[in-house]
């Protein structure tokens, strides 16, 4: 029984509560130590202070050390000097003179001296040479210069004689156009006024046998006139007749009427093209000519 009552009671281990304020005091401790105990803030470094000296000091020179007494010593033996031999001098060896220049040498050095104004005028020539050189290509390049000059002058007379001859070819055109057209218009001129007249020739011809057709009532007042418009076939073959202006007298319209139906065939020109003018014909006819 106290075993089931163990078993199941709650145990508290001891010391608990004592380690849990102890861990909350060193917290704290830890937390304060940090905030008071350090120096969080950064601070600028100090300036220096540095002396600059023209001149280094001088030093002191030391005092001199102070003599101490010192016990006698016991005088050392000095060693006896040996003998120094004296050593042969070497022999004295006298200068050398130059050597005499050998003819050989003499004889260049002449050269050299008569060569050498040779060879002062010598550049001078070059010089000469050279400018003359320059001259000859400037005068080249003179008249190289030249005569581009002269190709460009050719070239502006050839296009300025090339616009003057196209201006020529234009007006020559022109005129021939208008001698054209003059010519085409004088054409059509005569041909519309031959045209006319060949009209008028076979209107006459038309009229003159529908006259010659009629028979005239007699003894009609004044000078009556009568209109028809005819209607015709190629050939002179009539299609219709119809009165557009009467006369004002029966008769004289039947009797025209009767003559333009018996003049058929009427006479029509040979060309083609003027039967236009024939196809809707007007005629007029007057009682007394």
């Amino acid at each position: 029984m106290s075993a089931m009552v163990l078993r199941n009671s709650s145990y508290d281990e001891p010391g608990y509560f004592l380690a849990g304020v102890l861990a909350i005091l060193i917290h704290v401790f830890f937390v304060a130590f940090m905030v008071f105990g350090l120096d969080w803030k950064t601070q600028p470094p100090e300036g220096m202070i540095v002396d600059l000296w023209s001149d280094l000091p001088q030093q002191a020179e030391p005092s001199p050390p102070i003599p101490q007494k010192m016990e006698p010593s016991k005088p050392t033996p000095t060693p006896t000097p040996r003998p120094i031999q004296a050593e042969p001098l070497p022999p004295r060896i006298k200068p050398s003179s130059p050597p005499p220049p050998t003819k050989p040498e003499i004889a260049r050095e002449a050269e050299t001296e008569k060569l050498k104004p040779v060879k002062e005028e010598l550049p001078i020539q070059e010089v000469k040479k050279e400018r003359e050189k320059e001259r000859e290509k400037e005068k080249e390049r003179e008249k190289e210069r030249e005569k581009e000059k002269e190709k460009e002058r050719e070239k502006e007379r050839e296009k300025v004689e090339a616009e003057r001859l196209q201006r020529e070819q234009a007006l020559q055109q022109k005129r021939e156009q208008e001698a054209l057209t003059q010519q085409r218009e004088a054409r059509q001129a005569a041909a519309q006024a031959r045209m006319a007249n060949e009209v008028d020739k076979y209107k006459a011809m038309i009229l003159a046998k529908i006259r010659s057709r009629i028979i005239m009532p007699p003894d009609l007042p004044g000078n009556p006139t009568v209109e028809y418009r005819v209607t015709l076939l190629p050939g002179g073959d009539i299609l219709e007749v119809s009165l557009r202006k009467s006369s004002g007298f029966a008769v004289f319209d039947s009797a025209v009427e009767r003559a333009i139906f018996l003049s058929k065939p009427l006479p029509l020109p040979p060309d083609p093209a003027l039967f236009s003018q024939f196809r809707n014909l007007s005629i007029t006819v007057h009682y007394r000519e």
